[in-house]
Formats: structure tokens, C-alpha cells, sequence
């Protein structure tokens, strides 16, 4: 699934445990950490933090701007992912233990003219109608199973708009995203990003 390579693995970890100690400080109702710096963590990239809760999504909120360095982009993302997403109730520190982190640094989105030019499990999904816009992570079709006829009419309705509304006027744009987690680096970081450092 991971069709880009933005960020090496030393990267990647250091944004986990960065994450893992945003969300943790937010739920504690203790201090914010310092967003890591150097190298590409100093780079403007689009991201989004997803949570689950032993396998189940719990949140997952993102930043399509690229005006701001990469570490703190992560850092503001994982503190609000854990009482910001209005489809969840905030996270308790009762759940921590069970709570998983993935991140996803995206690529710049371009306009398709095609829903024949999307790749299921490699591209990622806006469409936008007016002031609507939906937004679909590359692996949401790949864990749904998704065909691509359903991966667009989901993204759709993620913007509020019909189903069928990219046959009706709506823009499609794709996007890559490299994808890693908590999971990928031999289970869970807890408080202090335990395993991943």
C-alpha cells in the first residue's frame, strides 16, 4: 500500500512517539511536547493521524494545508484526534492501553478526469462540489474492500453530496499517501513511546 517513501523508519518512529505523546498529554490534560525537528520533519506535508481502539476507528482527523513543518503538524494532530472528531466522544485515559496510532503523510493531490485513472489500495480520494468536500484515505478502500465504483460514491457522501455526484459536476482529485502505525513497529508505543525508540 505504501507507494510513496516521504520518510525513513528512524522518522517514521520519531513521529509516533511524538504522536503517542500528544495524545497522551491531551487526554491527561498535561502539557504539549515539543513537535520533533530536523531533516524532512522540518518539511510542510499534508498528514492525518488516525486512532482505533483495539481495531476499531476511534478518530482520525487531518491537515490538508502544507504550511506548516511536518513534526508540528503531527504533534496538533494527536492531540486533537483524541476529543476532535465531532463522530467520536473524546478519548479517556481508561482507553490509552488499547489505543493504536497511524499516520498517514499524503503527496499533493491532482485532478483526475477519470474514475478509470484511480487505484484502489495506491491512490487516496477528494471530491469537491462547490464548498463540499470529502476526503478518503488510500487504505479505507483497501480495508472496506472496496471496488472503485463504491470507493468514489463513498467519498461522495463523505462530502455531503449524492452518490453519484462525480457524474454531476464533482471534482475528483487523487492523492498517495505513505502510511505507517504503532502496529507496524512491533505493537504499541505506550506513554513514553516504549519499543519504537
Amino acid at each position: 500500500m505504501n507507494t510513496v517513501s516521504v520518510l525513513d523508519e528512524q522518522d517514521q518512529r520519531r513521529l509516533l512517539v511524538l504522536a503517542r505523546r500528544a495524545l497522551e498529554a491531551r487526554v491527561r490534560r498535561q502539557p504539549s511536547p515539543e513537535p520533533a525537528r530536523g531533516g524532512t520533519l522540518d518539511a510542510p506535508w499534508s498528514a492525518f493521524v488516525t486512532i482505533h481502539n483495539r481495531g476499531e476507528l476511534r478518530g482520525c482527523l487531518g491537515r490538508l494545508d502544507t504550511q506548516a513543518p511536518l513534526g508540528e503538524t503531527i504533534a496538533q494532530l494527536a492531540a486533537s484526534v483524541s476529543d476532535s472528531d465531532p463522530r467520536f466522544f473524546p478519548v479517556s485515559f481508561l482507553e490509552l492501553p488499547d489505543i493504536d496510532i497511524e499516520i498517514s503523510v499524503l503527496t499533493p493531490e491532482r485532478e483526475i478526469r477519470s474514475i478509470e485513472e484511480i487505484e484502489i489500495g495506491r491512490h487516496g480520494l477528494i471530491v469537491e462540489l462547490g464548498a463540499n468536500r470529502g476526503l478518503l484515505l488510500p487504505q479505507v478502500a483497501t480495508e472496506q474492500r472496496w471496488n472503485r465504483d463504491t470507493f468514489v460514491s463513498q467519498a461522495c457522501l463523505k462530502a455531503w453530496l449524492p452518490h453519484d455526484a462525480w457524474r454531476e459536476g464533482a471534482r475528483l482529485f487523487v492523492f498517495e499517501a505513505q502510511v505507517f502505525g504503532e502496529l507496524d513497529f512491533a505493537g504499541r508505543a505506550g506513554a513514553a513511546g516504549a519499543g519504537l525508540v
